[in-house]
């Protein structure tokens, strides 16, 4: 088999020990060894043509680029452009492969040139930091694995096809399934219907095979999926500035299934920013008009459940601060893909395939392949600041709230932390009074007449029960704000809620 070239590239006097580490690891690792042949500068024989030439040529017949980018530019040729940078452009005008690796130092310690450099690869490649020549070893390891898999020069099952040793069907919840099932007939006409046996219906989503269950089944369907996957959650937190500062006012970290995930997810930040109700043109019930859209905020959280690299230590996080809503997920974007094109057309490549396509079924995406582009309309329509996607150690959306009219400043570091005990199935507590009041606001503005639960939250625009119930029924109940058709049957099967005279002086106040 012909080997897959790789040139290494650097500033000559920066990282020369880096270099001969990477080319001597690259040749003995028995795995990267079979498929890749390094070249460093340092190997070269000595050629009566210059330099440039020599080095671009190899640029040329190379299959990856790798750049390793520090604080130095490096020498200039007459044109002020450094061999580092001529490499980069060559390997980006031939369409190579291109990774780049930067070093941690502070912005200021870096050459101006650097910089610019740096900032260029920024809108083409995907790039990561390292701290330490250990550190880079293996992220240039780690990458090169996953460039293997994609190109498919080794195959591996995707995590959430893996069929899972520990767990059996009996560990899956068949109302869940059922659910599912109702879900996705009403919203994209799925031919089986919940009266299937569940191995039926798992087989038709590739989730069973030869008596067992995928990852993925259990992290759909799992009775406790955390059982299985410790790091399936999500971690949620509301800071009233721009930047992560402790104590934390409201910090709440989610279980369950996906769905639930998601659901718990959205319901939280729903319940922190500003609505106003909506216009009564079809009907007398108005829904709530979100200062970010709700469609929006429901992609960027599927998309980070969906996308998230379900063997990392990680969790996804969702942090609601004063000017914008950030998500992060620990993942990565595939090879040939990076922030710049998740603007634009591009091929759907779901890190978690099995669990994006029931997602799509059950509604809660709505194409799959046009998440990104999706947020971005969905913003712009509402005349928010275009939403931003990072890509780092981690992957980040930032979604702007109505407030920003510029860049923030500052740069966001490190993982929200906090001790939570126990699982959290919906209940956010000890956020300040003003909170409980606007959600109390929110009810009371869409409730008209007598309603059901269900159609109030409808309304509202929360999906989990439980959420709803803790967060905005019971605090109107005992405020004193609501009333029940049936208050001496609580659980009465035709239930409905109405306005007291407090509540009705709360929403002629609010007009």
């Amino acid at each position: 088999m012909k080997k897959i070239k790789i040139f290494i590239s650097s500033v000559q006097s920066e990282f020369a020990e880096e270099r001969q580490m990477l080319f001597e690891y690259l040749h003995s690792d028995p795995l990267l060894g079979k498929f890749f042949e390094p070249f460093i500068f340092e190997r070269q024989a000595a050629f009566n043509h210059s330099a440039r030439t020599i080095y671009l040529k190899e640029v040329e017949q190379s299959d990856i680029y790798i750049g390793i980018f520090g604080k130095e530019y490096g020498y200039e040729d007459v044109d002020g452009i450094s061999p580092t940078e001529r490499e980069f452009d060559y390997a980006t005008k031939h369409h190579k492969t291109r990774l780049v690796f930067l070093s941690s130092h502070k912005l200021s310690h870096r050459n101006p040139k650097e910089i610019a450099l740096i900032q260029k690869a920024e809108h083409s490649v995907v790039r990561k930091q390292f701290s330490s020549s250990y550190e880079l070893k293996y992220a240039i390891y780690a990458s090169l694995i996953r460039y293997l898999e994609e190109k498919e020069y080794i195959r591996t099952v995707p995590f959430d096809a893996e069929l899972n040793n520990s767990a059996t069907i009996d560990d899956l919840d068949t109302e869940k399934i059922k659910e599912f099932v109702r879900l996705a007939k009403s919203k994209r006409s799925f031919p089986l219907s919940e009266e299937s046996k569940k191995e039926e219906i798992l087989t038709h989503l590739n989730l069973f095979s030869d008596g067992r269950i995928t990852n993925a089944a259990i992290l759909l369907f799992g009775k406790q999926p955390q059982k299985f996957f410790i790091t399936s959650e999500v971690k949620c937190a509301h800071f009233h500035g721009k930047d992560i500062v402790k104590p934390i006012p409201s910090y709440q970290v989610y279980k369950g299934d996906v769905f639930q995930l998601v659901n718990q997810a959205v319901d939280f930040v729903l319940s922190k920013i500003e609505a106003s109700i909506g216009v009564r043109d079809k009907s007398n019930d108005a829904p709530l008009h979100y200062e970010i859209p709700r469609a929006a905020i429901s992609e960027a959280i599927v998309n980070s459940v969906v996308h998230k690299d379900y063997t990392s230590n990680g969790s996804v996080q969702v942090m609601l601060f004063k000017d914008r809503l950030e998500i992060w997920n620990p993942g990565h974007l595939p090879f040939g893909l990076t922030t710049v094109k998740l603007r634009e057309m591009h091929p759907s490549i779901p890190y978690n395939p099995l669990l994006a396509e029931p997602m799509y079924l059950a509604g809660y995406i709505e194409r799959i392949g046009t998440g990104t582009r999706d947020i971005i309309r969905f913003c712009t329509e509402e005349g928010l600041k275009p939403p931003e996607f990072i890509q780092e150690e981690i992957f980040r959306a930032v979604i702007w709230r109505k407030e920003v009219t510029g860049e923030v400043t500052g740069e966001v570091t490190g993982e929200v932390t906090g001790e939570v005990t126990g699982e959290v199935t919906g209940e956010v507590t000890g956020e300040v009074t003003g909170e409980v009041t606007k959600n109390l606001k929110n009810l009371v503005a869409v409730l008209n007449g007598e309603m059901k639960r269900v159609e109030i939250q409808s309304l509202i625009g929360i999906r989990h029960d439980d959420f709803f119930r803790v967060n905005y029924i019971l605090p109107a109940i005992e405020g004193g704000y609501i009333e029940l058709k049936y208050p001496d049957k609580p659980n009465h099967p035709h239930q409905k809620y109405r306005l007291s005279d407090k509540g009705v002086k709360l929403k002629n106040k609010n007009r």
